[in-house]
This record gives structure tokens, sequence and C-alpha cells, in this order.
């Protein structure tokens, strides 16, 4: 079909569409001056994306997180969140709205829900586009009831979104109070464990007692290894009795060193009394038997030196007995309180790590109560819903509007259908393209008759 035979069927066929088109629009006026007229109000709040935290003092862009603000007109759109405006509204307490729901629900179910269901049918929650302002629009036939819910809406959106924040906060609030007592009984059990050891092995400070048993325990070591050296040395001493008076405790002992002066000299005097008198002569004698005195005396005070030698080595021996014994208990002690400083290190770690569980279950019992007991949300209103003055609904030049392209659509596609139905020659065209033959000629007729094309 060329575009010359689509409108000479138009303006053939004119009556039947302007007779559609007006009979859409007709309608469509009539049904807008018969419907109650719709009343919309309009409430905005804004949403602080920031999300900050008073107590932490962070502050996190919630306009970053994907779907923040669809998450938030899900929060209005929520079933909580009517019924919370039911009864803010008490629209449950009415006579009249109780009689409707006796009627239409026999009684079943909560008439909180029901109407809930109701105002969410004409709830429209719009968010703006480059900030975080939301739009609550709702229509009723009151312009007044209309601005009561709309201002309903709001408010309990901002009450059930600050909720939505405490709640959690309050219950780990619980949970960190229970999990405080049974920490609290942690930490005093390792203190008791603690207190209870050192008591039993009478220690208070473990490292400074530590310090002084093995302070000892190193001069027990420097004693003994001293012993060892003089045993050894009196020893060796001892070894040489044969050449006693080689000895230097003999060579330095002043009273064999006075005898042996006395022994010269008296060997002197008899040098000299023999060369002047006679063997036998009793002045020689004399002194003959003073060095025989001298010379005993002599071997005796040798022989008590190294005599004592011995017991210098006995007592070196009996010292390096009782020192290593000294010293073997004195490192049993040391190994013994190493032991305890390991077993109380390990109990102190139990108390510091009970501690510090306590600690931070405890600041964190302390942070979530704070944000328990807050009253202050991200959500505010920004301008409250007022009693609109002219009616959003019905829009009779827009219903008409819209009914009369609607009628025209309608009107062509009829005049398509109704041609399609009767077919009719309208021009020398439409024989040329029924017939398929050429056309020798054309009678002239009257204007705007048309010849019906028979099959």
């Amino acid at each position: 079909m060329s575009l010359g035979q689509f409108l000479r069927i138009l303006r053939a066929r004119i009556w039947a569409i302007l007779a559609v088109t007006a009979l859409l629009a007709g309608a469509a006026a009539g049904i807008s001056l018969v419907l109650a007229p719709q009343f919309t109000a309009e409430t905005s709040v804004v949403v602080d994306a920031r999300g900050g935290d008073p107590l932490q003092g962070a502050t996190t862009q919630g306009l970053m997180v994907p779907g923040y603000m669809a998450t938030q007109i899900d929060i209005i759109n929520s079933d909580r969140v009517a019924r919370r405006v039911v009864s803010l509204v008490k629209l449950d307490q009415s006579a009249s709205v109780r009689d409707q729901w006796q009627e239409e629900t026999g009684g079943r179910g909560d008439i909180r829900v029901w109407l809930a269901n109701l105002l969410q049918r004409n709830l429209e929650v719009r968010p703006s586009r480059d900030s975080s302002v939301i739009t609550i629009a709702f229509s009723g036939t009151d312009p007044q009831f209309a601005a009561l819910v709309a201002n309903g809406f709001a408010e309990a959106y901002v009450e059930t979104n600050l909720e939505l924040r405490v709640e959690p906060a309050r219950q780990y609030a619980r949970w960190f109070d229970e999990r405080t007592g049974s920490l609290r009984a942690d930490l005093e059990q390792a203190q008791s464990r603690l207190s209870a050891y050192q008591r039993e092995y009478g220690i208070v400070a473990a490292d400074e007692r530590l310090d002084v048993e093995s302070a000892k325990l190193q001069e027990l070591s420097s004693q003994l290894l001293a012993v060892q050296a003089q045993r050894v040395d009196s020893r060796s001493r001892q070894a040489q009795t044969g050449a006693a008076e080689t000895l230097p405790e003999v060579m330095q002992n002043g009273l064999i060193q006075s005898l042996k002066a006395d022994l010269t000299r008296q060997e002197g005097m008899r040098d000299q009394l023999a060369a002047r008198l006679g063997r036998n002569h009793p002045e020689l004698a004399s002194v003959r038997a003073e060095i025989d005195n001298l010379r005993t005396r002599i071997a005796t005070e040798v022989q008590r030196v190294a005599s004592s030698l011995g017991t210098t080595t006995r007592v070196n021996d009996q010292r390096e007995v009782e020192i290593r014994a000294a010293l073997d208990k004195q490192k049993a002690r040391v190994l013994e309180l190493k032991s305890h400083r390991d077993e109380i290190s390990v109990l102190q770690r139990d108390v510091e790590n009970a501690q510090r569980a306590y600690d931070l279950v405890t600041q964190r019992l302390a942070q979530t109560s704070l944000e328990s007991e807050n009253q202050q949300g991200n959500v505010a209103v920004l301008t409250p819903a007022v009693a609109p003055l002219d009616p959003s609904r019905p829009r009779l030049v827009l219903n008409v509007a819209v009914a009369t392209c609607l009628g025209l659509l309608l009107g062509i596609g009829l005049a398509l259908i109704l041609e399609l139905t009767d077919r009719r020659v309208r021009s020398a065209s439409d024989l040329l393209d029924a017939l398929d033959l050429p056309m020798l000629g054309t009678i002239p007729g009257k204007p705007g008759n048309a010849a019906r094309l028979a099959a």
C-alpha cells in the first residue's frame, strides 16, 4: 500500500475515525469527571550518606556503597514502616475503619497489616538524581489525611532508620555484657592460680631471686676453682718431701732461717776453737753439742713444715668436697627457680591474656552501650507535607489528550480493517493494481464516488 492509497482510505473513512476519537475522548472526559478527585501530599527527607559515627569519629561515604539509596527507598516502602504509620496516625482505632475492615475481610488477619497494605498502594517514593534527598508522596481523597499520612511515613522512616542502627548495638551490648562475666571469671581464676603458685613456693619476684641465686652459683664456682688450684699446688709441694729444705714454706719460715743462722755461727765458732784448742777440749765439746742441737731443731722444724703441707692438702680436699656439694645444691636450686620462673611466666601470660580480653570486651561493651542509647539518626525531615489545594488526579486535560491520541490510532486501525473487508476502487491506480491490465480510458463521474471492487 502506497502513501497515496493510505491517505485516500483515511479521507474516505474520516467519519469513522472521528467517531472513534470522539467516543474515546468523551469517555475519558466523562470518567475523569465522575472519578473522585485525588490529592497528593509530598514531604522530603534528607539522608546523611556520610554515615558519621560520633563515638569512633569515623565517616564512611554511604553514597559510594552500591544500592545505598535504593535500600533507603525499600525501607520506606517496607511493611514495618507502614505498620508504624498506622500506629502513629491511629487508623486502627477508628470505628469506621474497623467496620470497613470487618466488611472486606470478615475480621480475618491483623487490621494493622490490612491498613498498611492499603497505605502502600497510594505511596510513592522518589529519590533525587544527584542528591541524598528522598521525596515521599501519598495520595488520598482528603487533602488533610494525605498530608497526615505523608508526614507519618516520614516520621516512621526516621524512627525505623534509627532503630535499624540502634538494634544491632543493643544486641552486641547484651552479648558483650554476657561475655564480660565469663571473661571476668577467667581473669580471676588465672590470677588465683598465679597467687596460689607464688604462695606455695614462696616466690615474690622470680627474676630478682633467680639473679641472687645465680650470683651465688657463680661465686661457688669461683671458690671451687680456687680450692682446686690450691689443692693441686699443695699436692705438688707435698710430692717434694724428699727435698723439704727447698720448699718455699721452709725457705720462707723465719724460725728455720734463724736456727740456720745460729747454726752457721756455731759452726764458725767450732772451727775457730778447733784451731786453737784440742779436739777434746770441754769448750769445743759444748759448741759441738749446741751445733747438734740446732741441727735437730732445724730438722724438726723442716719436718713440721713439710707435714703441714699434708694437712693443707687434706683441708683443701675437704673444702673442695664441701664446695662441690654446695655447688651441686645451688645448681639444683637455680634449676628449680628457673622452672618456677617458667611456670610463673606461663601463669602471668594467662593473666595478661585474660586481662587483655576482659579490657577489650569491657571497652566494646561501653561503646555499644552508648551506641544503643543513641537518639540521633542520619535522616532528617527536610520539608514536611502540607494539605494540597488542588487535586493531583484525575487530570482532565491530560486524560482527554491521551484518549484523543488513542482514539485517532484506533480510528485509523478501524478504517484499515473496514477497507480490507469492503475493498473500493478509489483511483485508476487501484484498478490497475487489482486487474493487472492496461487502462484504455476513464469515464468521468461524480466526485467522491468510488466503485466497489468485486472479487
